[in-house]
């Protein structure tokens, strides 16, 4: 077992967990909105601190990877390849779709044949999703999908689908196919979801290049103009 700091960004909640032989020992969120570069900093410090406070070792950071917002994604991807390049151990990425899908599937009891949908919402009526199996075996893969009515109609014409995440209310009004369930709750991918994915990745030897390793933002950046003009 290691001693991982896991980092979540990608989404307009910031989250931090530290996690040792296989325990959360360590969380923070913040779900006010978009505040990574405010937050990010204070709570991998308190996790930092901790860890020296035990006597752990960092053994790796693990970051979430994408898809999402390109600015968090940016934040976060910059703070867990600073701290790695500085402290000498290995970064993992994470995809994020798989981070909120862990969240769901291990919280309840579902049917062998269910199938899971994140959906992290890209504007309009898009989203970037995938679907997974309840082994996390992806049936779809990572895609920026526009939602019509039958968009994932392959899938809901042999087994039920489960939507979940930012991107999924928009959709509960076009998917009416009645094998497509919708969470009621919001599911937001957390740091403290990373746990059984980034021990895997660890156990594995599945680092990333810190020097090279970038974000999968999916899709480019659109920059906007401002509403107001600043004086």
């Amino acid at each position: 077992m290691a001693t991982l700091l896991n980092i979540e960004t990608s989404t307009s909640v910031c989250s931090v967990a530290l996690t040792h032989e296989g325990q959360v020992i360590f969380r923070r969120e913040n779900y006010e909105g978009p505040s990574h570069a405010s937050c990010l900093g204070g709570y991998v410090k308190e996790a930092i601190d901790m860890a020296k406070h035990y006597g752990f070792k960092l053994d790796a950071v693990a970051v979430s990877c994408g898809p999402g917002s390109y600015t968090g994604l940016r934040i976060g991807v910059s703070m867990a390849k600073g701290l790695c390049f500085g402290l000498g151990i290995p970064l993992i990425g994470i995809n994020t779709l798989e981070i909120m899908t862990c969240h769901v599937m291990f919280r309840e009891k579902y049917p062998e044949n269910t199938l899971f949908c994140p959906m992290i919402d890209a504007r309009r009526m898009e989203v970037y999703s995938a679907i997974y199996d309840l082994s996390l075996n992806p049936v779809k893969p990572v895609s920026a999908d526009i939602i019509e009515a039958d968009t994932y109609e392959n899938f809901l014409r042999e087994q039920s689908v489960l939507f979940f995440g930012n991107g999924a209310a928009k959709c509960r009004s076009v998917l009416t196919n009645p094998k497509a369930l919708f969470l009621d709750k919001d599911i937001n991918p957390l740091a403290s979801d990373m746990l059984a994915l980034a021990e895997k990745a660890f156990r594995e030897r599945d680092f990333k290049d810190v020097a090279y390793f970038e974000p999968f933002y999916l899709k480019e950046f659109v920059a906007t103009k401002p509403k107001h003009k600043v004086l």
